[in-house]
């Protein structure tokens, strides 16, 4: 699988952020208290679509099929609007092996939508169909630790580690992990979700109508649901505008002056949701001294690409991947300012004269073209010679990530620290994409994951982080915010840490007051 469609599922990995923050202007939707009504059809338009989209969640590259996925199927566990883990189809989990081996209970009684009841088998099932020797699913990597899973017992899953995880349960609520029955074609969307399958045209829409027999009593509210395929975000808005759509998504901050004053709608911002990076390899020069790092980390203003291109939706990063409110964030850290001495005394110390070309085009992050501009323009006040090369957005991913000295990049939170750490730093992962390769941080890396005293683990991600900060090769300005809008008459839309249309569930949690 290439890069560029595991970019499109990383929204899908968000879950340790901060407590999702409502718009200024919002309702309290986090808030509502009133009593779900049923009935009524939910019409929701939805971005990244395409012709080739699949039900089987191996195939979930896009932000609509996550939302689509959602509606017919349920995971194992949830994150819910705290960032706290929930149960949803396994009702507890526990370990006695210090993390090695962990237990689930499957709930009892589910059914899936043609009548046949959950069972451990299930489970089993469709946590292999990620792990085959030919499977591209984009969550393979995070069960390549796994040694084993087994039915043990009617309605238990045991699932053998070959090195303890403590955090290891977190990932198995990424949205590709759903259930569908033993033996089963996932692209018939076969599932135990709050909607069944009515009619499905890729990069069209799908139509879902509600479960009469589904377990969870507090989820279903509407009819049915029909979700549109729209990429264009005028688009979106002028759907939401108009009644046309009830809720989109990824609203874009430049245009929310423009419509947060009208009376008909409702804007949703679940903070934190991205990282917007630029990568620099640190195997060649300028960034192969840390001079020249530093030098770079000094010289961006990080404030002003916030507030001219996110239009202030965002918030001010310290090249530390962890999000803000990861339980194992290291608040205590200093926040590197934009300092022009500094910056050029570095710069000079590197003994790197430039020019330094920075490759950078929107498909790296929306805006990173400006971004890198502004970018430009304030490196010149530390007398660094900085190239701005706009490249095309079809050839980014393959032609110049991990190619190219200096580019835009961007990646969503994920389930836990180690999972972005795994996946983007430690010298195995074929998308360390700063070519970061040390031996003593993979070390850190490991001891982390599979150290059962809590005070322990936490000093080594702190430790993990200042590393980062202080020697890695990424400078990461800013955590960007998702953007959803409703129309007033939709209740019930809750903002989910680091997670877009209410963890994708938005259809199962909403209803529709006339």
């Amino acid at each position: 699988m290439d890069r560029r469609s595991f970019i499109k599922s990383a929204g899908a990995l968000s879950v340790a952020a901060a407590t999702g923050a409502l718009w200024p202007f919002s309702n309290a939707l986090a808030a509502e208290t009133a009593q779900p009504k049923k009935g009524g059809h939910l019409v929701v338009g939805v971005d990244n679509a395409s012709s080739t989209d699949r039900l089987d969640p191996a195939f979930w590259f896009e932000t609509y099929m996550y939302f689509v996925g959602s509606q017919l199927f349920n995971t194992l566990v949830e994150i819910d609007e705290n960032a706290g883990l929930t149960p949803s189809l396994a009702e507890s989990w526990s370990s006695a092996d210090n993390s090695q081996t962990w237990i689930l209970k499957i709930r009892q009684g589910v059914q899936f939508h043609d009548g046949r009841t959950l069972s451990a088998k299930d489970v089993v099932y469709s946590l292999d169909h990620h792990r085959g020797e030919k499977s591209t699913s984009p969550v393979k990597g995070y069960l390549q630790p796994v040694s084993t899973i087994t039915a043990s017992g009617e309605h238990e899953v045991t699932i053998k580690l070959t090195s303890p995880d403590v955090e290891f349960i977190w990932l198995l609520s990424d949205v590709h992990f759903v259930i569908t029955a033993e033996n089963e074609n996932f692209d018939k969307g076969l599932g135990t979700g709050a909607f069944i399958l009515e009619k499905f045209q890729p990069g069209v829409s799908a139509l879902t109508k509600r479960n009469p027999n589904h377990w969870n009593s507090q989820r279903g509210h509407v009819d049915s649901v029909e979700t549109l395929a729209m990429n264009d975000s005028t688009a979106r808005v002028a759907a939401l505008v108009s009644g046309s759509a009830q809720i989109i998504n990824r609203v874009n901050p430049r245009i929310v002056g423009r419509i947060e004053h009208m009376p008909n709608i409702k804007l949703v911002r679940a903070k934190d949701s991205m990282i917007y990076t630029f990568p620099g390899l640190s195997n060649l020069a300028p960034f192969d001294n840390i001079d020249g790092r530093l030098a770079l980390k000094y010289a961006i203003d990080r404030q002003q690409i916030i507030d001219t291109v996110l239009g202030g939706y965002g918030s001010v990063a310290n090249d530390n991947p962890i999000f803000p409110s990861n339980r194992y964030f290291a608040k205590d850290l200093p926040q590197r300012p934009f300092d022009p001495e500094k910056a050029s005394f570095h710069w000079k110390k590197s003994g790197f004269s430039g020019p330094l070309t920075l490759s950078v085009a929107d498909a790296g992050f929306p805006g990173a073209v400006d971004a890198g501009q502004l970018y430009q323009q304030s490196a010149a006040k530390a007398g660094i010679d900085l190239k701005v090369d706009r490249v095309p957005d079809d050839a980014f991913w393959n032609d110049v990530w991990q190619k190219k000295v200096f580019v835009s990049s961007n990646w969503a939170s994920r389930p836990t620290a180690d999972a972005m750490l795994s996946l983007v730093f430690t010298s195995q992962s074929s998308w360390n994409e700063s070519a970061w390769h040390v031996p003593a941080f993979d070390e850190m890396v490991k001891a982390a994951r599979g150290e059962a005293d809590e005070a322990r683990r936490r000093q080594i991600y702190h430790d993990i982080q200042l590393m980062l900060v202080d020697q890695g090769s990424e400078v990461i300005p800013l955590y960007a915010d998702a953007l959803d809008g409703a129309s007033v008459k939709i209740k019930g839309f809750t903002s989910v840490p680091g997670m877009p249309l209410s963890g994708n569930r938005a259809a199962e949690k909403v209803w529709i007051e006339s």
